[in-house]
């Protein structure tokens, strides 16, 4: 194992080569989450990894971890304890799904299995996957892990850098081609601003001007954008600009993007005393002109922050809490056209809670249904639902899309 450690302003950027995670590392709960053998062997090469054989949609369940088919067919069903979140990680085959000891990696290809594979992370949280690099946070110490995860193969785990915030915070990185790594700032308390690291693990650029940050993506050209409470900042080959809320308090939590599109979508709350998880603004944020646009849901429906997502035209998409999937300009705000899909639904009580869901891979939106206990896939093209799912082992709550 060789290790590169340099210190910068109290950050350490520690390299690993083909870290090698033992099964013991696991713990508990590795005992409670079982599956079939990787067919891939340890210390392989990635190119020998086999293809991917089509989409795959991985769903939570309380107790359970679905894998299912491009045809919306149940191919694995393991068990697993708690509330778990999964997210792609990057290369079109394998699910990071969060344990006690960090992120673990799920191979939804062949025989889908959880692997042996576990990214270490105290409260593990967001996974942001940007071009080749996918960024891992650790809410227990604010450790940023980002890995090429073109090298994952489900066996080992590919080489790794690790890089320490400031502070334990519940925060957010993603890395640009260039090997800047933008990654918040915070506490346990509350968080501030993003800083932009460089290659080497220099700080380069700063701005504490994004309370309660939350929420990133990268637009055309490389420009990173990450949500406020009261409007967005932007990075850009260097510098950090503020793009102001319409509102004075203006909310965005979560932002989607594209590499085509320079206008980040995200979720709009203009009601610091708001109740309820149910959101009826969209924000529409363009990095290149700079201009704050809101647009309004229909009368009377509401989404929450699983339920928005980029169509194939790069049109803002929403599930609304009216059972249709809604579209919109993601330049004018204008609506475009509505798809009813499932039943009407009710907010969550608590974001945990199991409420529909959506997630979109090119063409096709993918739908969960709690209430039937199904997932649906929609052609955004014409509208139509195109598959169904039989009935659930269990209520879907979390979605990835590999």
């Amino acid at each position: 194992m060789r290790m590169r450690i340099n210190t910068v302003s109290n950050m350490t950027n520690t390299k690993t080569l083909r870290a090698v995670w033992p099964a013991a590392l696991l713990g508990a709960a590795a005992l409670a989450l079982t599956g079939c053998a990787t067919d891939t062997d340890a210390g392989s090469d990635t190119t020998d990894t086999p293809k991917a054989d089509g989409t795959r949609i991985t769903l939570t369940y309380d107790g359970g971890l679905l894998v299912l088919d491009q045809d919306l067919h149940v191919v694995a069903d393991d068990p697993i304890d708690g509330f778990t979140r999964v997210n792609p990680a990057g290369d079109g085959r394998h699910v990071l799904v969060t344990v006690p000891e960090g992120f673990r990696v799920l191979d939804t290809q062949a025989e889908p299995a959880l692997t042996d594979a576990v990214f270490p992370a105290d409260t593990g949280g967001h996974a942001v996957v940007h071009g080749d690099r996918t960024a891992l946070f650790a809410d227990g110490t604010g450790d940023v892990t980002t890995f090429d995860h073109t090298e994952l193969d489900g066996a080992d785990l590919p080489e790794v850098e690790t890089t320490e915030s400031e502070a334990a915070h519940h925060g957010v990185a993603i890395e640009l081609e260039d090997g800047t790594l933008l990654t918040t700032i915070g506490t346990e308390e509350s968080r501030s601003g993003v800083r932009a690291l460089d290659a080497d693990g220099k700080e380069i650029a700063r701005s504490e001007q994004c309370p309660d940050v939350h929420g990133e993506g990268a637009v055309r050209g490389e420009v990173a954008v990450f949500g406020c409470t009261d409007g967005a900042l932007v990075y850009d080959d260097g510098t950090f600009e503020k793009i102001d809320a319409p509102t004075e308090y203006g909310r965005t939590g979560n932002l989607f993007t594209t590499e085509d599109s320079s206008v980040a979508v995200g979720d709009y709350n203009d009601d610091p005393d708001s109740e309820g998880y149910l959101l009826d603004q969209i924000a529409l944020i363009d990095a290149a002109s700079g201009k704050y646009t809101v647009a309004d849901m229909p009368d009377g429906v509401g989404f929450t922050f699983r339920d928005l997502a980029r169509g194939p035209g790069d049109e803002a998409v929403v599930l609304g809490d009216d059972g249709a999937l809604h579209t919109f300009d993601e330049t004018t705000g204008e609506q475009l056209e509505s798809y009813p899909v499932i039943d009407a639904w009710e907010g969550p009580t608590e974001w945990q809670d199991a409420h529909p869901a959506l997630k979109v891979e090119g063409d096709i939106a993918y739908v969960t249904d709690p209430a039937e206990r199904k997932v649906h896939a929609v052609d955004l093209t014409t509208g139509k639902v195109i598959a169904s799912s039989d009935e659930l082992p269990g209520v879907p709550n979390e979605i990835a899309v590999a």
